[in-house]
């Protein structure tokens, strides 16, 4: 069995852990939404948000979350699947707009966005000034390095002096120094950019999120491999800002997807041996940290 279908299996495994996890108790109803059992509201059971348009902050950059197709241009991934079914399910309209990864979180939190989804990892800092739904999947923080790479294990690497290179306003950023050391990390912009310096030499590992990579190793094995144990186990979710009532009908949507085996079938598309697109593929989208954007 490969390396890459073990890794689905076991996140298959955590989709179907996660299927009982609670979702904010804090939060309002849903524009529209009656909690009451039995109420008209509602859509198969789930809250109905009567065609309410939500604005979805995206970066269109991150396989396979979020990318731009390499034949038509057009945006799509695991988000776009997985949020064109909530939606569907709970009766709302996605309005996805592109916007760089460095300054989401805070835009949300501002209230520019009414949700972000771009593989965001649930932390206690970040749960300060944002609500996360429920967690969608459960992933592990791992070692991108080159194929022919001498290192093995994170001790490898760890007793080396080579360079180590992570992504900006990430977690795997804040895991590369915690583990390696600050003079030893460099952070870039964009998550491609990272794999890109492992291939070139240039660092001699990147830390990443494995769900991420996954695509992108099937697609590389020539070029790239993941070593070592797990640095960080982490849930990712999407985000709203404080108070926000979406996050009950959401929750509830994917509690649903969960089990019935929606979501795993759409990760299934994502996480295996048969998603072969690479960095190499696809267009980026011309949106700078420093500029933002909000157009697809």
């Amino acid at each position: 069995m490969s390396k890459t279908l073990l890794r689905l299996l076991a996140i298959m495994l955590a989709l179907t852990m996660m299927a009982t996890a609670c979702g904010d108790d804090d939060t309002a109803g849903a524009e529209g939404v009656d909690s009451s059992d039995g109420d008209a509201s509602t859509v198969g059971g789930l809250p109905d948000l009567g065609g309410r348009t939500i604005s979805i902050a995206v970066e269109n950059a991150y396989l396979p979350f979020n990318y731009l197709d390499p034949e038509t241009g057009e945006p799509t991934g695991w988000d776009y699947e997985t949020i064109d079914e909530i939606c569907n399910r709970l009766n709302c309209v996605p309005d996805y707009k592109t916007f760089a990864w460095e300054p989401m979180i805070q835009a949300v939190a501002d209230g520019q966005f009414d949700m972000a989804a771009d593989g965001i990892t649930i932390t206690a800092e970040r749960a300060g000034f944002v609500d996360f739904s429920d967690g969608y999947i459960s992933l592990e923080q791992r070692l991108l390095v080159p194929l022919d790479s001498p290192f093995q294990t994170v001790d490898d690497v760890l007793n080396d002096d080579c360079g180590i290179v992570s992504q900006v306003g990430t977690t795997n950023l804040q895991t590369a120094i915690d583990t390696f050391g600050e003079d030893r990390v460099t952070a870039l912009e964009e998550f491609g950019f990272v794999v890109q310096s492992v291939i070139a030499g240039d660092h001699c590992a990147a830390v990443i999120d494995e769900t991420a990579g996954q695509g992108y190793v099937g697609a590389n094995a020539d070029e790239v491999k993941l070593v070592g144990d797990s640095l960080s186990s982490d849930e990712l979710g999407f985000i709203f800002p404080k108070g926000s009532d979406l996050v009950q009908p959401v929750n509830a949507a994917i509690t649903a997807m969960k089990a019935d085996g929606t979501l795993e079938t759409i990760s299934s598309k994502y996480f295996g041996d048969s998603f072969t697109i690479t960095y190499d593929d696809i267009p980026y989208p011309e949106c700078k940290a420093e500029e933002g954007c909000t157009d697809n």
